[in-house]
């Protein structure tokens, strides 16, 4: 079976409906296809109107992720599983396309071991950091996966995933999108984003790259969520995956312009 699968970036320029659409036409035309999403600009908005304030943590090697405590993990899973995850569902059933909404917790889709403590840079100073509602992803099971391309329905999924005692907690949606990719032996990973690929500046979308190579050390030029993506696309080509593609999530068929050629071409060093 050859999947796609296709991960929905949360920024608010990445256009939803044009992602369901590509998405439903792959569907019909025979392509089986995993959509996975994450929802930023969402958990962010539903964070604001309940008071619930944003934190960042930079690791050593720059990386920024969201601190996720007890009230920011409610308003993540509030945020994916109530807001982003039935537009999409729905976005895909517009276009005639059964899809039903799973997150990590069901049928031990996404199993990942919880940050007991991490090591993050503040103020100039490494620190260390408790009381983390985040793991870092462990395995993905294919399983519920399977059954529901097996009957022509497309996963729609998020996080969180389960921990050790089957408590949820926080994951990059992106690196879920690569465990998924990795488990289900898919043919190509699409990561959309509000980018239209890899770019040497962040502010200049002249300067995206057609393909690059990631290593051990990522790219000086990639930062915050790009340099997430790429962590991601490293790891789903470490666990066989032949393609990986940062593209961009605008634009009419995001999807195939991505498989076609379009974004960034991702490739292990």
């Amino acid at each position: 079976m050859d999947v796609v699968v296709v991960k929905c970036g949360g920024n608010a320029a990445v256009d939803a409906a044009a992602v369901c659409a590509d998405v439903a036409a792959l569907h019909l035309a025979g392509t089986p296809v995993v959509l996975v999403h994450g929802g930023s600009a969402e958990i962010d908005r539903l964070a604001g109107r309940l008071g619930v304030p944003r934190r960042e943590l930079v690791s050593p090697d720059g990386v920024t992720t969201r601190y996720t405590d007890a009230a920011t993990l409610e308003v993540v899973q509030l945020a994916l599983a109530g807001i982003v995850k039935p537009r999409l569902v729905a976005g895909l059933a517009r276009h005639g396309v059964p899809a039903a909404g799973l997150t990590g917790l069901d049928a031990g889709l996404l199993r990942a071991r919880r940050k007991r403590a991490v090591r993050a840079v503040s103020g100039g100073r490494r620190v260390v950091v408790h009381d983390q509602h985040a793991g870092r992803l462990d395995r993905a099971d294919p399983a519920v996966l399977l059954a529901m391309l097996g009957a022509g329905v497309v996963p729609v999924v998020s996080p969180p995933a389960a921990d050790e005692d089957g408590a949820p907690v926080n994951v990059d949606a992106d690196r879920a999108a690569a465990a998924i990719a990795a488990t289900l032996r898919a043919c190509a990973l699409v990561l959309l984003t509000g980018a239209p690929g890899v770019q040497t500046d962040p502010d200049d979308p002249g300067s995206v790259l057609p393909a690059v190579t990631v290593g051990d050390t990522l790219p000086a030029y990639a930062a915050g969520g790009m340099a997430l993506k790429l962590v991601a696309a490293r790891e789903a080509l470490a666990g066989g995956v032949p393609r990986v593609v940062v593209a961009a999530g605008s634009g009419p068929e995001p999807v195939r312009a991505a498989l076609a050629g379009g974004g960034t071409l991702v490739g292990a060093r």
